[in-house]
């Protein structure tokens, strides 16, 4: 069964979602970040919560760091954090915190060799964040390009110690339109990393395509946030 992991974007301390990672298309959830891990918590189905700090990722350094501590303390499901981690430091910060994992996103994607350290160090506990514009990565908050594309980085990982990567396509992000089902499906043969996917992702027949096509956990945004998706979930 694939796993489902709900998302909470912070900023300024609110749960909100972009569309095609753009900043200025910001909506504010119905739920506080703290009421949506409430309501994430009853249902068995969710086996972690994926948390982002988006400011954190824009400004290359985490924002919101207290509070996304406070928030871990209130999950009972197993916590991953993302946005902005550059450093061993913040690392080591968010599992003091009680995460169970922690993405890499920008650094771990122009750093090859800070990347196998920090692997090295926590095996199994780093996701790398590939997030592109189609097949083209990219980084900074979505906002920049690096030239590579994500068979690039499926080749250039292969042998590092990660926990999985996680795939957003950005122009499906935020858009319940489904998720880019062709190009996560060939990223899973890429590599012999669990692949997460991200982006778009709306309802059980989603997840039953992406399940089918190898992908191990699926990041349930916008559409986490609704009755109607638990109701569809068995």
């Amino acid at each position: 069964m694939i796993e489902i992991w709900p998302a909470i974007d912070l900023i300024d301390n609110q749960s909100v979602r972009l569309t095609e990672g753009v900043y200025a298309s910001k909506e504010v959830m119905k739920r506080s970040p703290k009421e949506a891990i409430a309501f994430y918590n009853q249902f068995k189905a969710v086996t972690r919560i994926h948390i982002v700090d988006l400011m954190g990722a824009l400004h290359q350094k985490p924002t919101e760091k207290a509070f996304i501590k406070e928030l871990i303390a209130s999950s009972a499901y197993p916590v991953e954090i993302g946005g902005g981690i550059r450093s061993k430091e913040t690392i080591d910060y968010y599992f003091s915190s009680g995460a169970s994992y922690v993405i890499v996103g920008t650094r771990g994607l122009q750093d090859s060799h800070w990347l196998k350290e920090i692997t090295t160090l926590y095996p199994g506990k780093i996701y790398l964040g590939l997030d592109a514009k189609k097949d083209q990565v990219a980084v900074n908050g979505w906002t920049e390009s690096v030239g590579k594309t994500i068979y690039d980085i499926a080749a250039e990982t292969a042998s590092l110690a990660l926990g999985g990567i996680i795939y957003t396509d950005i122009s499906k992000d935020g858009k319940m339109q489904g998720p880019n089902f062709e190009l996560t499906k060939k990223l899973v043969g890429l590599t012999p990393h669990p692949i997460t996917a991200s982006g778009g992702i709306r309802s059980s027949a989603d997840l039953k395509t992406l399940e089918d096509a190898g992908v191990k956990a699926a990041i349930v945004g916008k559409a986490a946030n609704t009755d109607a998706f638990w109701e569809d979930i068995k």
